[in-house]
């Protein structure tokens, strides 16, 4: 009868903890739209600046070699 007991015991101990808790959870998402009275201009990415920088550089050297023609 001891045996008994105490293995009905483990058994429920057992199958008390192998349940799962589900946690319900929910996702609230809200859109905000934001007016502003400035444009701003769109950021430029990395091939933008670069291109920037080589057009400067093109420039110069094209005015040199128009300045030694002349």
């Amino acid at each position: 009868m001891k045996n008994l007991l105490i293995f009905a015991t483990v058994a429920a101990l057992f199958l008390g903890s192998c349940r799962e808790n589900k946690t319900e959870t929910k996702e609230v998402i809200r859109e905000v739209h934001v007016e502003t009275t400035e444009k701003t201009p769109p950021s430029e990415g990395a091939f933008e600046r670069a291109a920037k920088k080589v057009d400067d550089k093109v420039n110069e050297k094209i005015d040199k070699t128009i300045d030694e023609m002349d």
